[in-house]
């Protein structure tokens, strides 16, 4: 049997259509649906089946949408008794991740997610921001960009993507900055992304402060799957850890590529994306030599999965 990772993806991995045609094939996916229609008190079937998409965009819909389009896939993942070695999320697929290792239910982990996505819409509100990617500079030269862009206003490093591959975010005019000085260092792109405001940066402070009144009231178990975590790169278990570093996640950078080095370096070679779109198996590809991956967004990816990726 092979050693799996199971990796969840974050916003930005949204698309119209995501999870009907699991909705229309089992009874448990539309209860996991209709559960979701109760807790968040709005039909996220209907935003994700049917859009428009400048609705599913909107931070408030997507990080539920994906979450329970991960979830959905989960439950019928999860038939065939295949416990993976290591689980990790992005951003918000941490939390899809939280439950794939038993660390809070997925009625407690839709809570806490609507309470992060309205939370963080409302700091974009308060606090307008942006973010850039920034592709062929190293760490270091990210975070000179960040310290001589900072004259503007706040700009820090968000997400840590591949070695070559780092989002900045943070007020709009810092990270302007950041963009034309990255350009000038040699950056072989640099570009403002169309996003809602500047996610994991100080601007999302609000939103951390509401989360951790969120996550108090949350009951939080010992991960039964080593979790890796977003702020740290390295495997978490215990319930008052992963409580911490959930919270620190709202405005710490995602440290994405140390966190799947760590899994690599514990000799996984199989890696699954498990949600919609396949943003992480890109980056997978492009960080490490020798991997397997595999993709489970649709039915037809699952069955695949079933005969190719276990053998099943």
């Amino acid at each position: 049997m092979k050693n799996y990772a199971f990796i969840f993806p974050g916003q930005g991995s949204q698309y119209v259509g995501m999870g009907k045609d699991l909705y229309d094939f089992s009874p448990e996916v539309e209860k996991i649906y209709e559960m979701a229609k109760e807790i968040l008190e709005f039909d996220l079937a209907q935003i994700s089946f049917e859009g428009p998409r400048e609705v599913l965009v909107q931070t408030k819909n997507t990080q539920p949408a994906i979450f329970v389009h991960s979830m959905a896939l989960w439950q019928l993942l999860k038939k065939r008794d295949l416990k993976p070695a290591f689980v990790a999320g992005h951003s918000l697929g941490e939390y899809s991740a939280g439950v794939a290792a038993e660390v809070f239910s997925f009625e407690d982990a839709l809570l806490a997610v609507k309470n992060r996505s309205s939370l963080m819409q409302k700091a974009c509100e308060q606090n307008r921001g942006t973010m850039a990617a920034l592709i062929g500079l190293s760490q270091e030269q990210v975070l000179e960009v960040c310290e001589q862009a900072s004259t503007e206003g706040v700009v820090q490093p968000a997400n840590f993507n591949s070695q070559v591959q780092i989002a900045i975010s943070g007020e709009i005019k810092a990270v302007e900055r950041g963009v034309e000085l990255a350009k000038a260092k040699g950056a072989k792109m640099a570009k403002i992304l169309p996003v809602g405001g500047a996610f994991h940066s100080e601007l999302m402070r609000p939103a951390q402060e509401g989360m951790q009144t969120v996550l108090s009231e949350i009951k939080i178990n010992s991960a039964s799957i080593p979790l890796v975590a977003n702020v740290t790169g390295k495997s978490v278990s215990d319930s008052q850890e992963i409580r911490k570093l959930l919270t620190q996640q709202i405005t710490q950078p995602v440290s994405w590529y140390p966190s799947m080095r760590f899994i690599y370096e514990q000799g996984i070679r199989d890696f699954v994306e498990i949600g919609p779109g396949k943003v992480l198996q890109g980056l997978l590809k492009r960080s490490f030599n020798n991997v397997n991956l595999y993709g489970i967004d649709t039915l037809s990816d699952l069955k695949n999965f079933a005969t190719v990726g276990t053998g099943l």
